[in-house]
């Protein structure tokens, strides 16, 4: 009895092992990857005042190759919950510094592809099979202008928040194993610019001397020394000229530790200043105001102490209609369906388990009452009074 009484409970019980196993996600592996930073002393720093060159190390980073993309590296900060893979996002949970996704960048951003990527001949360097590789990037200074919470141009103050180079995934491919953030602290490292390599002699001086008035001798009789010396250069990334939206911009050629500030046409948006690099390199946003013209217009950058001045004309695009909700990528949408459709079949399975169980039980139930009605326990016998003398 009490075995055809349990059996559909552990039936019961077994669906909804089935059910629980289904609809309780698997935690992802912990990844393990790791970087490791160092500026020419060895140290995870970069100074208050000039920028600063780092040399960036990654090792067990999941290489996957031949496959498209790889890993940027930024340089910026991050809140809780910066991870793309867990849904954070640029500009809102991790922000910074702007660059253009080119090789010859100002430095801020890096870009590391898989081995055998058909992306490689984009990239600064290539991961190994073992995931480790190595490349330098530059830190512009304690602050930086960037794309806010709000989608306008914010600063972000590294004395103030906790900066440090971010790893994620490249070309929008998700890849939690592969984000990391390595915070860099700040320092009075240089008293002067960083050396840009020029022999300690002062030979390079002479050199530089030399040219200089070699210039001269061929230049008109009134033009001076700093007209023969190369001008600021400034470039901005189209892709992101578009009304009412944030334009990333970079910069060469200026005086290193000087300010710069920048304005957009007549004062149609202005920002700054600006520091320039130990190289007199600047990179930053600007936000283009929503009522902003289409059409061509001009970029300027401007020192405060020399007065040199860099301009550029580019084209600004009409802001695009708001696009409709962009349904999830192909593999989510048929990774989401398919468990859907696994955790339906388990929950009919323990929908028919129960039912089995049911109607088995009733059915012994049943069988047991008919049994009691067909065939009652026989009494004792009925006892036999004996017949009188004489009766046959």
């Amino acid at each position: 009895m009490t075995r055809r009484a349990t059996w559909p409970a552990a039936l019961a019980v077994l669906g909804l092992a089935i059910v629980g196993s289904l609809a309780t996600p698997v935690a992802p592996a912990v990844a393990a990857a790791r970087v490791s930073i160092a500026n020419e002393f060895g140290e995870a720093k970069a100074d208050t005042t000039f920028s600063t060159t780092i040399t960036v190390s990654g090792s067990g980073f999941q290489a996957v190759s031949g496959a498209m993309g790889g890993v940027y590296l930024f340089f910026g900060t991050v809140d809780s919950g910066w991870r793309p893979s867990k849904g954070g996002r640029s500009g809102v949970d991790f922000r910074y510094v702007p660059d253009s996704e080119t090789q010859d960048n100002a430095g801020f951003q890096r870009f590391v592809a898989f081995p055998g990527s058909s992306t490689a001949k984009e990239a600064h360097t290539t991961m190994s099979a073992d995931g480790s590789w190595t490349v330098t990037m530059t830190v512009p200074g304690p602050s930086f202008q960037t794309t806010g919470r709000s989608g306008g141009t914010e600063t972000i103050d590294c004395r103030k928040v906790t900066c440090g180079v971010i790893t994620v995934g490249a070309h929008g491919v998700l890849n939690a194993n592969n984000e990391t953030f390595t915070p860099v602290t700040f320092a009075d490292i240089y008293g002067e610019p960083p050396s840009t390599g020029a022999p300690e002699d002062g030979s390079g001086d002479e050199a530089d001397e030399e040219a200089l008035a070699e210039g001269a001798e061929g230049a008109d009789d009134g033009e001076t020394e700093a007209e023969v010396l190369a001008e600021p250069v400034v470039d901005v990334d189209r892709a992101t000229a578009v009304v009412g939206r944030v334009m990333t911009f970079t910069a060469q050629g200026f005086t290193p530790g000087e300010q710069v500030v920048g304005s957009l046409g007549a004062g149609l948006a202005a920002l700054g200043p600006l520091v320039a690099g130990a190289q007199g390199e600047i990179a930053g946003v600007l936000q283009l105001p929503a009522d902003l013209k289409a059409g061509t217009h001009t970029f300027a950058l401007t020192s405060a102490a020399s007065g040199a001045r860099a301009e550029v004309s580019f084209q600004v695009a009409a802001a695009p209609a708001a696009p409709a909700a962009t349904p999830a990528p192909l593999e989510e949408q048929a990774s989401t369906a398919w468990e859907w459709v696994l955790l339906g079949a388990a929950a009919l399975v323990l929908v028919v388990v129960i039912l089995v169980g049911l109607v088995t039980a009733r059915r012994e139930k049943r069988a047991r009452r008919a049994a009691q009605f067909a065939a009652p326990e026989p009494g004792p016998a009925p006892r036999r009074e004996p017949s009188p003398a004489g009766v046959a």
